[in-house]
């Protein structure tokens, strides 16, 4: 197993990075993930260590207290802490994506403010750009915000925020011209307290979405009622930049995605090789009859052809060019194979795999989140046709 998800050409300190990660995932994550996630409770510890770890300010420059590491290293990162929970990945996703689009787009007052905090983890950012009537047509949100002197009025309604609650900041997506379609579209940094309730005046946490998997995170709406904020917090310090800052971020995020995919599907596999060398049947392992043994080749293959493409595409973007083509492409692949990994390894488990004992159950249900999360698979579709219609 050691063979897979091997990534060439890392520094001294990236492999530094990845390893002290991957043994504090087995030392803190995997001995409490299955218990944690039953319960649907936040992982605190965990979290505590992350921050000693730094993995808050990974990305972040630096001058502001960060790491300044790369998208790869961060992907790399995604993928061990998914191998051990994928909850736990979530908790630094949106976070990461909200300091990368304050470092990318940001003003130079909004970098000084937030990103040394965030950096910290004493700043913890949250992403919104789902609406409960707009799903995958962003263009269609209906959240407004309108000029009041010198500040905006926002209401609305907000859906699948993960991290809606334990964030402080939230980079929100709404409409500050509804007739210029997306360039009437603009991102709010939005402050609040951490919690459920009135988080700010006209600002309403009403409570944690029940779900499937993906447990632990808290995921929630943000609700906006005459929520009053200044002209100065929006992104960049200019309207009508928002859908493309916002998409800018998804492309990173995917990246994230198909990196927690890559994670979950190594430790499936993994799993799936311990039970088929333990268990025996008509005399020897299972794993000595061909027809597991053929699985898990197939099990193997997918998770490095998956993890090869998220890397490539966490490079290009690293080198500086768009990725929404190879980050399509390795969102959409790293999610569905990792779906047909775990299942395969529910499937070599036998009855054993329906037992909430064991952690395979556990993966079944948060695997198929990696399929609709940063959009859904034929989303990815559209987008990977597209981009390769306008290259020729």
């Amino acid at each position: 197993m050691g063979r897979l998800q091997q990534t060439f050409g890392l520094t001294g300190e990236q492999r530094e990075i990845i390893a002290t990660v991957r043994a504090f995932v087995d030392r803190e994550v995997l001995p409490v993930a299955t218990e944690l996630e039953h319960a649907d409770a936040y992982p605190e510890e965990i979290v505590a260590g992350m921050r000693e770890l730094g993995l808050f300010g990974l990305m972040i420059p630096e001058e502001h207290g960060g790491l300044g590491e790369s998208l790869l290293t961060y992907a790399l990162v995604v993928e061990e802490l998914s191998r051990g929970w994928m909850s736990v990945s979530g908790i630094v996703n949106t976070h990461f994506i909200v300091a990368w689009m304050v470092v990318q787009h940001g003003t130079d007052a909004q970098r000084a403010h937030y990103l040394p905090r965030m950096a910290a983890g004493e700043v913890r950012g949250a992403f919104s750009m789902s609406e409960p009537e707009c799903g995958s047509d962003v263009a269609a949100l209906r959240t407004r915000a309108v000029p009041d002197g010198d500040d905006y009025l926002i209401t609305g309604q907000k859906m699948w925020l993960t991290n809606g609650a334990t964030s402080n900041l939230v980079a929100t997506l709404v409409k500050t011209d509804p007739d210029a379609g997306h360039r009437g579209m603009s991102t709010f940094l939005v402050d609040k307290e951490p919690g459920f309730g009135e988080v700010a005046p006209g600002l309403t946490v009403p409570g944690k979405i029940e779900k499937m998997g993906y447990k632990g995170v808290d995921t929630t709406e943000l609700l906006f009622d005459g929520y009053r904020i200044p002209a100065a917090q929006i992104l960049g310090g200019t309207p009508g930049r928002g859908f493309y800052q916002m998409m800018d971020g998804v492309e990173v995020g995917r990246v994230n995605v198909a990196a927690r995919a890559c994670g979950v599907a190594r430790r499936a596999y993994e799993l799936a090789v311990e039970y088929a060398r333990r268990r025996e049947t008509f005399g020897k392992p299972i794993a000595e009859h061909q027809a597991v043994l053929f699985r898990l080749a197939e099990m193997a293959t997918k998770v490095e052809a998956a993890h090869q493409m998220t890397v490539m595409a966490a490079r290009r973007k690293d080198g500086g060019d768009r990725n929404d083509l190879e980050a399509g492409m390795a969102k959409y692949m790293a999610g569905e194979y990792c779906k047909e990994v775990v299942e395969d390894a529910f499937r070599i488990h036998g009855g054993y795999g329906y037992s909430k004992e064991y952690e395979i159950e556990r993966l079944y249900r948060e695997a198929p989140m990696l399929l609709i999360g940063e959009g859904t698979a034929d989303i990815q579709k559209m987008i990977i046709g597209r981009r390769l219609l306008a290259a020729d």
